[in-house]
């Protein structure tokens, strides 16, 4: 497996190697001793989501308190989608930067993000199925969101804005410099203390 870091500290993008035969393809698409040895902790696997979505539906961006945050493992299994990071780690020397990687059924890529940085993915084909693995439960009172369409983010979107799909939490959602004003965004020092003590344990 190829990992490769992205521009934002904790974010990496995993190429798996694939067999493929007469009877299909085989791949591992998560390895936790790799990511130990990369990251000096594993994801810590406590729940495993899914979602499908049609073409142009755009999920995020969401976050949750750190600690214990949630470290993301996400990987598509039909159609494609871009992937999408940001950094929202105030006093992070990339705060406010965002990295884009395609995921689809041909390279079968994944996305490792670390706890405090937030996720968001858009479905660029109809039935496109999302799944990753997550460190810590579904937390409503810990759960967060930025909206995806601030346009402080700049996030390159390759679908037209009026063929976007988004949900009413979604697009409702404070923009960037309204969720640090409003306190609800993870700080660096923490996020990296954090991270320290769940290596050390």
């Amino acid at each position: 497996m190829d990992i490769r870091p992205l521009k934002i500290a904790g974010a990496y993008a995993l190429t798996p190697r694939q067999w493929a035969d007469d009877r299909g393809v085989f791949l591992e698409w998560y390895r936790g001793d790799l990511l130990e040895e990369q990251f000096g902790v594993g994801i810590g696997l406590r729940q495993a989501n899914t979602s499908v979505s049609r073409r142009g539906v755009l999920r995020g961006v969401h976050f949750a308190d750190v600690p214990p945050g949630q470290a993301k493992h996400v990987t598509v299994t039909h159609g494609s989608a871009l992937d999408i990071i940001v950094d929202i780690r105030v006093g992070s020397p990339t705060y406010g930067q965002v990295d884009a990687v395609l995921l689809d059924t041909v390279d079968r890529r994944a996305v490792y993000l670390a706890e405090g940085l937030g996720h968001a993915f858009l479905a660029l084909e109809d039935d496109t199925t999302v799944s990753y693995l997550v460190s810590s439960t579904f937390d409503p009172v810990r759960e967060h969101g930025i909206s995806p369409l601030d346009p402080a983010l700049q996030i390159d979107l390759p679908i037209p804005l009026d063929e976007l799909i988004v949900s009413e939490k979604d697009a409702e959602a404070p923009t960037l410099d309204e969720a640090r004003q409003l306190g609800i965004l993870p700080l660096w020092d923490d996020v990296r203390q954090y991270a320290g003590t769940v290596k050390a344990g």
